[in-house]
């Protein structure tokens, strides 16, 4: 981690079986594993001393598909999460947890915005 970034602290989640991705999970992890190969090749192309044009290309790609991953979670959450929420029988609770669910979608796209 770069010495400026700040380690970002993610809420305690409740550890659930049945998230939005998991009819997913075994593509999401295909997934990651692909851009985990992409970023060991980027490095290994600084490692070559490899035009930084041509490294650059590499990270743009990387880039991409990581947002291709946090917008399928964030489809997948309001998909499953949100919908989720607004079952809750009781309309006090439903409110809150609705509101609960699309603030936490909200502040994670203003994370990847940043």
């Amino acid at each position: 981690m770069n010495p400026t970034e700040e380690a970002v602290a993610l809420p305690a989640r409740e550890d659930t079986a049945d998230h939005g991705y998991t009819g997913n999970k075994d593509a999401y992890l295909r997934r990651l594993k692909r851009i985990e190969g992409q970023v060991r090749g980027i490095a290994r192309m600084v490692d070559e001393d490899k035009y930084c044009i041509d490294i650059l290309t590499q990270v743009s790609a990387v880039t991409k598909a990581l947002h291709a991953v946090s917008l399928g979670l964030v489809e997948e959450h309001i998909g499953h999460c949100v919908v989720g929420a607004a079952s809750e029988p009781d309309p006090a609770a439903r409110a809150l947890a609705i509101d609960a669910k699309v603030k936490e979608a909200a502040d994670a796209i203003g994370r990847l915005l940043r």
